[in-house]
């Protein structure tokens, strides 16, 4: 039987994002039969927060005319939605899910968003969510979104799969792994399912399910076509802050060195073969006209390297005009690594510094990389022309004044060509949110970390935070030479 699965994207960041997990996601269902549709809430005026407005105007971003050619929609958004629910009827409605792409576009809050859109729409569907949230604490997700019907943890390709295929025997569906439910008021959570260890099962991924203008992306002041892509999926690293680990725990990988490194990782990062990759690059570039490829794999250079080495020669002997943007750590960044990023046509490479101070990454964050490495590492990708992105945190537990205006510093030295600033978030699940819950509210609702803070107690007030994350790359640029005239003019304006 055709099971009908509308999948919807919340997203409020006000520019396209091909959300990986949708693609993903459509690419199984249909594969087996199913009938798939997306409703995006990307383009709705009276939705988005307009993330790209807010980081082109603190000059995180270049400008560009992207927001002149993108066609808005001056529709309601819920109304459309309930039309579009009308319209379809869907058997299942769906959101929310993991992939690669957890770092920073929003993913987190879907499930939030989503849950908001659906309220007060009457509709005969299941809903199922899954992702970040459902897979840290899924029996805290039903206290707070009772108007759920199922909820997946960990990878949920397969997973809703097999809901699909069962679909409608409730029966069948309460005994699938990977899903809890509430039945008589009680909370059932069902066994784990596996880990996808291979990802060639799950592809291709289907990118025709999104709108032509959700290619168009704005990166280093042009406008071109790209999409978001993984590779792998997994992370060797257990940092305290980031939601891999909550990943890591649903799948019983628990134990660590003292330098932060997953204990058997090898079972954990997983990829699709050279073969496979190319063969969907190949396909987008040539289908979608796609130039630019955003890989949201967690740490890049720790993807097998014999696939990474066969994959670069592939791209490398193509006439593909295609480049890449990964995000890695300073420790892979070496002569070895740049000659197989040069051939797989790396135009950019992401890296987190989070803070400046050694001794609050490695005791507070589960962190360990020294300064040396990270200003070498700048160094050769500069040598190499690749471009580069830091990333920082504001707003962490006990972080005072000092330590922000000491990482700007570190930035003013190391001259990444983007330093890119985010408020710290207490995701659930992890560590450092059991120490931080304090500095929140007990369930934070529009957590955004590149939007808003959500801090309500901390050595630093919201405002100042606000006044760093807005001013971050004009105080490095000055190397804070005029920061008390900057920080009085911008208290003066907001």
């Amino acid at each position: 039987m055709k099971t009908k699965i509308l999948l919807i994207n919340p997203n409020k960041w006000g520019r396209g994002i091909t959300t990986i997990w949708i693609a993903s996601h459509s690419g199984c269902l249909k594969r087996i039969g199913h009938s798939v549709e997306l409703f995006d809430a990307t383009f709705y005026k009276n939705w988005t927060d307009s993330e790209l407005e807010l980081n082109t105007r603190n000059k995180q971003f270049q400008k560009t005319d992207y927001l002149e050619k993108i066609t808005w929609n001056e529709n309601d958004v819920k109304k459309d939605l309930e039309e579009k629910i009308k319209q379809f009827s869907p058997d299942i409605i769906f959101s929310s899910a993991l992939s690669s792409h957890i770092h920073g576009e929003g993913e987190y809050i879907n499930i939030q968003y989503t849950y908001e859109l659906l309220k007060n729409i009457k509709h005969k569907a299941k809903v199922i969510f899954a992702g970040l949230q459902p897979t840290a604490n899924p029996e805290a997700i039903f206290s707070n979104m009772p108007n759920i019907d199922y909820l997946i943890s960990g990878e949920s390709e397969l997973v809703l799969s097999q809901i699909a295929n069962v679909f409608p025997d409730k029966k069948k569906i309460e005994l699938i792994e990977g899903v809890s439910y509430i039945k008589n008021k009680k909370f059932l959570k069902n066994k784990n399912q596996k880990i996808i260890s291979d990802l060639d099962l799950i592809s291709p991924y289907d990118y025709s399910i999104f709108s032509k203008q959700t290619f168009l992306r704005p990166y280093n002041g042009k406008v071109i076509k790209a999409v978001d892509f993984e590779l792998s999926r997994g992370c060797i690293y257990t940092c305290s802050y980031c939601v891999e680990t909550v990943i890591q725990k649903y799948y019983g990988f628990n134990k660590k060195n003292e330098k932060g490194t997953l204990i058997s990782a090898k079972s954990y990062l997983r990829n699709k073969s050279a073969k496979v990759i190319f063969k969907e690059i190949e396909s987008l570039n040539k289908d979608f006209d796609i130039e630019l490829f955003r890989c949201q794999d967690t740490n890049f250079l720790t993807i097998d390297r014999k696939m990474l080495t066969e994959l670069a020669e592939y791209i490398n002997n193509s006439k593909l005009k295609i480049k890449l943007y990964i995000e890695t750590r300073a420790e892979g960044i070496n002569e070895a690594s740049i000659k197989i990023l040069k051939k797989l046509k790396i135009d950019g490479v992401g890296m987190g510094i989070e803070l400046s101070s050694e001794n609050y990454r490695e005791t507070q964050l589960n962190r360990f990389v020294n300064p040396g490495k990270i200003s070498k590492a700048f160094k050769i990708l500069k040598k190499n022309k690749i471009n580069r992105t830091a990333y920082n945190i504001i707003g962490l537990p006990d972080q005072d004044e000092k330590s922000i205006i000491d990482t700007i510093k570190f930035n003013a030295e190391i001259k990444p060509d983007v330093s890119s600033v985010a408020y710290y978030s207490a995701y659930m699940g992890t560590s450092l949110e059991g120490k931080s819950s304090h500095l929140f509210e007990k369930y934070p609702k529009k957590m955004d970390a590149q939007i808003r803070s959500k801090i309500i107690k901390s050595k630093i007030s919201v405002e100042k935070l606000d006044f760093y994350k807005s001013n971050f790359k004009k105080l490095i640029k000055s190397n804070l030479k005029d920061i008390n005239e900057i920080k009085d003019n911008w208290f003066k304006k907001n």
